[in-house]
């Protein structure tokens, strides 16, 4: 009788930050090298692709579920590296990802409250754990690329927005008419990928070419003492339960931009669930740096199996 090969095992712990979750993969992963993050970034994506699709993919996943990849930093005096992905590919940084990072991190007794740098594929950023479980973290150099760009979206007529980057590409659009609440989540999300598909077909693009793969909608909010709601979708035409850490730090280059927001001054970022992240900046340059505040919580650890048996032990792949 032929032995049964015992599973892989993947070690893992999910979090969510204001509702968008988090997969942390802590062991099994592939051995990807010491070098620098973007590097093993490649190598992960050529050549252990299986990684993601079964982290985050149908049947032990979803769509929702941004994977990350916890990795050996290259600088000793950085806390972790991470490597972050979805359902469709691979994510320069997360905001909300961070956070959950950092939460998950100070679960399992790796850090503590105070003041930690951590390595990603487009750079390195601090986070800071604060006494209360809060998480700020202190993103990449953002800043506004495009300034009133219009695409026609097909159904709907024009559309204007800004170009801006914060850790990932975004255009956001604040004049769409349209009601940004989770019982319209269908609605936009299929509005937000026409303008997707608009922007790819007008060849609007961020910098150097490089593809816009988050939309995000803008409006005041109905109630609270936030500034503004918004709804992002994101590259698997999911689209983000947060207030979206990267997109806030796009919004806050946008709002320097135009003379709207001052260095130090707090902007509060609603997601479409009611969380909300508060957003600050200092400028360096032409760019600014955003620091984005939110709370994550720890929702499940354990293992994934991948049995070589199961035809879907790598993910079912769309």
């Amino acid at each position: 009788m032929q032995a049964i090969q015992s599973p892989r095992k993947i070690s893992f712990l999910d979090s969510h930050t204001e509702g968008e979750p988090t997969r942390l993969i802590l062991a099994g992963g592939p051995d990807l090298g010491n070098g620098p993050l973007a590097q093993r970034r490649e190598r992960l994506r050529r050549d252990h692709d299986d990684l993601r699709t079964a982290a985050v993919n149908e049947p032990r996943g979803s769509d929702v579920i941004v994977g990350a990849l916890l990795c050996e930093p290259v600088d000793p005096d950085c806390a972790a590296g991470v490597i972050f992905f979805n359902n469709v590919g691979y994510i320069g940084m997360c905001g909300h990802g961070t956070i959950g990072l950092i939460t998950s991190l100070a679960y399992l007794g790796r850090i503590s409250c105070g003041v930690h740098r951590i390595e990603t594929p487009v750079g390195t950023v601090s986070a800071t754990l604060h006494e209360s479980g809060k998480v700020t973290i202190q993103n990449v150099p953002s800043y506004r690329h495009l300034s009133g760009v219009s695409v026609n979206i097909l159904g709907h007529g024009k559309v204007t927005g800004d170009v801006a980057w914060g850790g990932n590409w975004f255009f956001l659009v604040e004049d769409h008419g349209r009601r940004l609440t989770l019982q319209h989540a269908e609605e936009l999300t299929q509005f937000a990928w026409d303008i997707r598909t608009a922007l790819a077909s007008a060849g609007v693009t961020g910098r150097d070419g490089a593809e816009i793969d988050h939309v995000e909608l803008f409006s005041h909010p109905d109630t609270g003492s936030a500034h503004s709601t918004n709804f992002v979708l994101c590259p698997g035409k999911t689209y983000d339960r947060s207030p979206c850490g990267t997109g806030t730090s796009a919004k806050l280059a946008c709002l320097y931009a135009e003379g709207k927001l001052a260095p130090g001054e707090v902007w509060k970022q609603q997601g479409i669930l009611g969380g909300i992240f508060e957003g600050s900046f200092q400028v360096q340059g032409e760019k600014i740096i955003p620091s984005i505040t939110g709370s994550a919580y720890v929702t499940a650890e354990g293992s994934l199996l991948l049995d070589p048996r199961d035809p879907f032990r790598v993910g079912i792949v769309k």
